[in-house]
């Protein structure tokens, strides 16, 4: 069982996190939610659409203008606490890799901890299990923070994630990470070129295998652009396509940007694997 805050979800429950960028440079919508008033609209649409996690994240992934840690938790902080307080029962995770940030987030309520930059900061880990949060294990190829990767190899690209991912949740437990809310996530395009990121989604098997749950960070993101050759804003149908292979192979959470269109996709490959049933069922009973 699967335990984020307030909510438990059971392992064949697929979850979904939705985006809430309090960036003015995510490449993906632009600064579209950075002022409060969008962001708390976008948060509204999205638990209305199906989203149990609402992820906030200050600093966009890829380089950029620099971001201290006083201007991350500037973006962050109230934020957080403003959604805490409208929305008691959602689950907030915050995307940071600075303990700093944790520590002023988890303060202000959140309930997960998403470190998609592979342990560079230890100590965020620590911030997890001092404040008894959740914490997303994610690889990503030893690369630094907001660094894209360059002619990155790897002898066995899903071995790696393997070993740094399951490394870094024992890690967490024995820090007080509390097991059942600990999370693995192959890191789509983190320290990754496209043939590693569908290396990683064929194999994910392997990292249910493990028997921690898995994330996945699929949407709009390049090895999608790359494999059917199409900008950001043509990559929706290329994410839920892998959306569907990852539910089918047994991811369970799924950080995105289009909430109802995820919701549909997992509620089908759930439908289709038996796991539940449809919405209404007349064809054929009349």
């Amino acid at each position: 069982m699967l335990r984020l805050g307030r909510r438990e979800f059971d392992p064949r429950e697929p979850v979904i996190m939705a985006i809430v960028n309090r960036t003015p440079d995510s490449f993906y919508d632009r600064g579209a939610t950075f002022r409060d008033e969008p962001a708390l609209a976008r948060v509204e649409q999205a638990v209305a659409d199906g989203a149990a996690i609402i992820d906030i994240g200050g600093v966009k992934a890829g380089p950029g203008e620099e971001v201290s840690a006083e201007e991350e938790a500037r973006r962050t902080v109230g934020f957080v606490a403003e959604v805490r307080r409208r929305f008691p029962d959602v689950v907030i995770s915050v995307d940071t890799w600075r303990h700093e940030v944790g520590e002023a987030v988890c303060e202000a309520g959140a309930d997960l901890l998403n470190d998609a930059w592979g342990g560079v900061d230890p100590g965020l880990a620590e911030v997890a299990a001092r404040y008894g949060v959740g914490l997303v294990c994610t690889h990503a190829g030893g690369a630094r923070p907001r660094t894209r990767p360059h002619r990155v190899t790897y002898d066995d690209v899903m071995a790696d994630i393997l070993r740094v991912t399951v490394g870094l949740a024992e890690r967490a437990v024995a820090l007080g990470v509390p097991r059942e809310s600990v999370l693995i996530d192959p890191g789509h395009d983190f320290g990754k070129n496209t043939r590693h990121s569908l290396e990683a989604t064929r194999r994910l098997p392997e990292m249910v295998g493990t028997g921690w749950p898995v994330l996945v960070s699929l949407s709009n993101k390049d090895f999608v652009g790359e494999s059917l050759d199409r900008p950001v804003k043509e990559r929706v149908l290329g994410t839920l396509a892998t959306t569907a292979v990852s539910a089918w192979l047994g991811a369970q959470v799924y950080r995105v940007h289009e909430v109802a269109e995820t919701r549909q996709v997992l509620d089908m490959v759930a439908a289709i694997a038996g796991h539940r049933q449809p919405a209404v069922a007349r064809r054929g009973l009349a």
